[in-house]
């Protein structure tokens, strides 16, 4: 498709199948397909693949193919993959399994098989390999329904079941490309979207994930695709892959594996979905038109019924349906019976139904509103002996209003199966995307608005390098400690002094009532649970008696200042994971951390508008933002946050986790303040 690495294999002017059935297979729907470049059937025993005269061996190809389609044993596909790489063949769809999947003689075999290769471009192994509907070429050891196209989207998976699944499907969108990926030896994710975003052809990208090996690589592919304008859209399975593994801190019980990738899709602007009917249906949205900035949403239905599906139904998604303005509510109720109430979503009535022009006059007036989508509720009958005649005049009448406005426009069935075939080729001819399923259509209309707003923001985001983590042991800081290193970056802490637990009436005095007692020792992490804090002490006498209760606990207390004045209280944290590194974690804090559990998870780094947007999101935020006339201090609250990230950036190999909590956000003006901090470091 496009000069990169990939490009003969996956777009060859020949290929070699080698093997038995799977590889006649793959050469027979390659034929199937219309290619027009040279096939080559290697085999030791047989005659022919699918009429295609058979070589003995690799070593009889008449010159170096683009590609070559192995299934054969492992062993000996190791060996032919040697030939081909030294005969400078394009690349390799390895088909043949029993390498990393399966044991440690496969993992070995695996390695032996990529140092073969070269630097030859592998697809596997234990992969379908792909179709290439727009080349002709789909070295594909099954069937599949897909048809020459010129333009479409693609999708990208590991899993061959998935690709065959998806290469069933009919959902009235051309689909320009399939690849599998199997182990990801050697050809991987991120390398297909480098690829694909390269590719006029492409409309938008589909990804099945079950894991990445490189998301710093993935990251840079990611940021390829948004600079050539490539929608991705994300189904990511294995949700609980890793979960959160909770050690000491708050943090990690806040946010596992799964939240790093949605913190990866959603700094690039790649929508995750759910399930394989909504990224279908996201897809084909994207196709037809691309992403959208809003989701200023208006509906039309002949039904009150379904008007009142659509509004309801629409909750639980982040759209709206704005009413009309005063010029379009009063164009539109021009077009219908006074028996219409001129509403969004709207039931236009069956006053004008099987009457083309009036359905166009209304339709048109609608989507003159300035919306940002317009949808046309309909389920035409599929099933005989019912005519779709008078459903076919609606549809004709909504693309004569499409063409007369140039609005977004789709359609949404109630019922998958309620889109016959000829009539969705009538709306996708004029542009107009036949959705299937109004779950699926919010969805879609969430995901391309999502990746609208990244793509309108200025800021480009940074790819991501995770630093390893240093080999040592870890080591727990005492609170006073952790406090005095997150000092350093600019984070504000309360004034404290560690003291023998005899000194702490003496010492709490020198600080100033009211102050707070808690017991200071490494390897005490959850104070509170363990009996180790006492707030709000307002004499010397409360403040040592406090002290004295902890002397079975720890040798020595911290005495602080008792912070007043507070509007929210946060959790600030940094976590370390093996494949992302060090990532932040933002949310509600204090005692109600885990019970409230509203947190987000951020990359590191991160830049103050990433955090800002990411703290508008928490529900909490809607105290620092001002309830029952108190506002928070937002500006401060912000310097805190990237304190503490400016500290994770400065300690990165070294840092293992960090908790502030609660970071105590104070009316506005007077700062953010924390009140309680755990670091943990390896040791170098």
């Amino acid at each position: 498709m496009t000069t990169s690495p990939v490009a003969r294999l996956l777009a060859p002017k020949s290929i070699a199948f080698i093997g038995g059935w799977e590889a006649e297979t793959a050469l027979r729907v390659t034929q199937e397909l219309g290619f027009d470049g040279a096939i080559h059937a290697i085999h030791p025993k047989r005659d022919h693949l699918n009429g295609v005269p058979c070589l003995r061996a690799v070593s009889e190809l008449p010159g170096a193919p683009d590609c070559a389609f192995i299934a054969v044993k492992r062993e000996l596909a190791v060996e032919m993959i040697a030939e081909l790489s030294q005969m400078g063949c394009g690349g390799v769809v390895l088909y043949s399994s029993g390498f990393a999947e399966l044991d440690d003689t496969g993992k070995a075999l695996e390695a032996q098989m990529l140092k073969a290769a070269n630097g030859m471009p592998v697809m596997g192994p234990n992969c379908y390999g792909y179709v290439n509907a727009v080349d002709k070429c789909s070295p594909w050891p099954d069937e599949h329904g897909m048809k020459p196209v010129d333009r479409g989207i693609v999708f990208v998976t590991q899993s061959g079941n998935i690709a065959c699944n998806f290469a069933m499907m009919k959902r009235h969108v051309p689909v320009a490309g399939l690849f599998t990926l199997g182990n990801q030896a050697d050809v991987g994710m991120s390398a297909m979207i480098e690829h694909l975003s390269a590719d006029p052809r492409v409309t938008a990208i589909g990804l099945h994930i079950e894991g990445l090996k490189d998301v710093g690589h993935f990251s840079r592919a990611a940021l390829a695709a948004r600079a050539a304008r490539k929608p991705i859209v994300v189904l990511k399975t294995g949700k609980s892959e890793q979960g959160a593994k909770v050690t000491m801190s708050h943090t990690n019980s806040l946010s596992g594996a799964d939240d790093l990738y949605d913190a990866m899709f959603a700094r690039y602007g790649i929508a995750r979905v759910n399930s394989v009917s909504a990224l279908c249906e996201t897809l084909k949205f994207l196709h037809y038109g691309g992403p959208i900035t809003d989701t200023r949403l208006v509906s039309m239905s002949c039904s009150g019924g379904e008007a009142a599906l659509v509004s309801d139904m629409a909750t639980a998604y982040p759209v709206s349906f704005p009413p009309f303005d005063e010029g379009t509510r009063e164009s539109v109720a021009a077009t219908l019976s006074d028996y219409v109430v001129v509403d969004n979503p709207l039931d236009y009535h069956t006053f004008i139904w099987n009457q083309r022009d009036k359905l166009a006059a209304t339709f048109t007036a609608v989507l003159s509103g300035g919306f940002d989508v317009g949808m046309l509720v309909i389920d035409v009958p599929d099933k005989p002996p019912m005519n779709p005649v008078t459903w076919i005049v609606t549809v004709d009448g909504y693309i004569d209003a499409h063409k007369a406005t140039g609005a977004r426009a789709v359609t949404a069935t109630s019922l998958h199966e309620s889109m016959p075939a000829d009539v969705a080729a009538r709306l996708t001819a004029a542009g107009i995307a036949p959705m299937l399923g109004l779950d699926d259509a919010f969805t879609a209309f969430s995901a391309a608005a999502m990746i609208g707003r990244k793509w309108a923001q200025a800021e480009t985001p940074a790819p991501l390098s995770p630093e390893p983590a240093a080999e040592a042991g870890i080591a727990s800081l005492t609170e006073h400690d952790a406090k005095a290193l997150l000092a350093g970056p600019g984070l504000r802490t309360p004034a404290a002094i560690t003291c023998p637990i005899a000194e702490a009436g003496r010492t709490a005095k020198s600080i100033g009532f009211p102050v707070v007692v808690k017991a200071s020792s490494a390897s005490l992490a959850h104070k509170t649970e363990a009996g180790g804090v006492a707030l709000n002490l307002s004499n010397a006498e409360t403040a040592q008696a406090a002290a004295d209760r902890m002397a079975q606990i720890c040798d020595e207390v911290l005495v602080e200042q008792m912070i007043t004045g507070t509007v929210a209280e946060l959790i600030i944290g940094v976590k370390r994971d093996p494949q992302f590194g060090l990532a932040l974690v933002i949310g509600a804090g204090g005692v109600l951390t885990e019970l409230l559990a509203d947190s987000v998870t951020l990359l590191l780094p991160a830049t103050r508008t990433e955090i800002e947007v990411a703290l508008r999101g928490l529900k909490v935020f809607r105290l620092i933002e001002g309830y029952r006339g108190k506002a928070g201090d937002l500006d401060a609250t912000l310097d805190a946050i990237e304190a503490v990230a400016r500290f994770a950036a400065a300690h990165e190999s070294e840092l293992e986790e960090l908790d502030v909590n609660p970071l105590m956000v104070l009316e506005n003006g007077n700062g953010a303040i924390a009140a309680d901090a755990l670091v943990r470091m390896r040791k170098l």
